[in-house]
């Protein structure tokens, strides 16, 4: 008999892993907000992350102001990476 530990394993690692990627996408849009130094590392590497796992959404917005731009670019994928992650992790727990 299976207990489904393994599949308990896999929802819980892309329910993490929706959730890293989406605190990474909320990060670089309060260091954005706030205008943080983007000379400094973390900011970069924050930066560089964000725009790696929003490299689809960038510029599907266009709006006057830059600040309303990022949080709709980086917030889009944030609330989709949390909505499909979380979903899937769902489903697969019911299994």
């Amino acid at each position: 008999m299976r207990d489904g530990s393994g599949t308990r394993r896999a929802a819980l690692a892309i329910h993490t892993v929706a959730d890293v990627a989406a605190a990474f996408l909320g990060l670089w849009i309060a260091l954005y907000l706030l205008e943080a130094n983007h000379a400094n590392v973390f900011v970069g590497f924050v930066e560089d992350v964000a725009d790696s796992l929003a490299w689809w959404s960038r510029d599907i917005f266009t709006m006057d102001t830059d600040s309303l731009r990022v949080l709709l670019d980086y917030g889009l994928p944030a609330v989709i990476y949390l909505a499909v992650g979380h979903g899937v992790a769902v489903r697969l727990r019911r299994f």
